[in-house]
């Protein structure tokens, strides 16, 4: 019955039959090459144009298994020491990199006017769980370092991504409250984060198909990454909460992870975490990287700005 069928924004419904009505195979069904190709291609035609900002450097740090390569973004070329943003891209630990997330990326630092580093962490399968994970927190480190080539200085470090990033984002807060970096996490973004196993959740079958994340895709980015279920590092959800910093989480009503979200902002109410839960109503998972498409999630984003400068004391 129609009284029963979800809400969708009417820009959503527009993207989505565009979708429908240009077809092509499954990212499931996709070889990872073409998956990683179609990701770009995705964020390519829908996202924002990038904003120019006076800084955008290609940097690299030392990591468990290599250099690390990352990028830094500044609206200002120089500045005075501040919080700096670290950055995880979401895709799934598969399929996302530095290019994916590149227009995003320019639009928090113009927004935010703060120094944002992204991280180019290891992807599955060729390096499955934890290795992403042990590439985010080691540059995360290295920021908070303050090193030479960076050229700022961290007074503190805001860990944000989306998705897998929003998992990243979750688990380094917990790694560096465990064993701590040369300054804090002072604020934490998980944006329609995988927090929790969103196998057998309501979300993940009330919206396996037609919304840009499937159910499908969720099990393919799963069978690559092969996370372990029982180490917090793969479910934060396992993780301590108490004691968390100021928490930002935002997710999506037609999210088929939209659930995981949920529950994690439910954890940190029940340890008492300071914390904005934002749900973009009748929107999907990627809205952040969807905002030429849908011209509407662009405001969605701006709440997530406005409610991270609210933490951070910004006007």
């Amino acid at each position: 019955m129609a009284d029963n069928q979800p809400y969708v924004r009417e820009d959503v419904k527009a993207f989505l039959t565009l979708l429908e009505a240009a077809g092509g195979p499954a990212l499931a069904d996709m070889t990872l090459e073409e998956a990683r190709q179609s990701y770009v291609a995705l964020h390519g035609m829908a996202d924002a144009p990038a904003r120019d900002l006076a800084v955008i450097r290609n940097l690299c740090c030392p990591g468990p298994a290599g250099d690390i390569p990352l990028r830094l973004y500044d609206a200002r070329e120089s500045r005075d020491p501040s919080p700096v943003i670290m950055f995880y891209h979401g895709g799934g630990f598969v399929i996302g990199d530095l290019d994916t997330h590149h227009n995003l990326c320019t639009e928090i630092a113009h927004q935010m006017d703060l120094p944002v580093v992204a991280v180019d962490y290891r992807r599955a399968p060729e390096n499955p769980f934890p290795a992403a994970i042990e590439d985010c927190e080691a540059a995360a480190r290295w920021v908070a370092g303050s090193p030479e080539e960076l050229g700022r200085k961290a007074t503190g470090i805001v860990n944000i991504g989306d998705s897998a990033g929003g998992n990243a984002t979750i688990v380094v807060t917990q790694q560096l409250a465990k064993n701590a970096a040369n300054v804090p996490v002072v604020l934490q973004v998980p944006i329609f984060p995988l927090a929790t196993d969103a196998i057998g959740s309501h979300s993940l079958d009330e919206f396996a198909e037609g919304y840009i994340l499937t159910k499908a895709a969720i099990l393919f980015f799963d069978a690559a990454y092969v996370p372990d279920r029982k180490d917090p590092r793969a479910m934060p959800i396992l993780g301590q909460h108490e004691g968390t910093p100021p928490t930002v989480v935002a997710t999506a009503s037609l999210d088929p992870i939209r659930d995981s979200g949920r529950d994690y902002a439910a954890a940190l109410s029940h340890a008492g975490v300071d914390h904005v839960f934002l749900e973009v109503s009748g929107g999907t998972h990627s809205f952040t990287n969807l905002r030429q498409a849908i011209p509407s999630y662009q405001g969605e984003l701006e709440r997530v700005f406005a409610a991270m400068k609210m933490f951070l004391g910004q006007n």
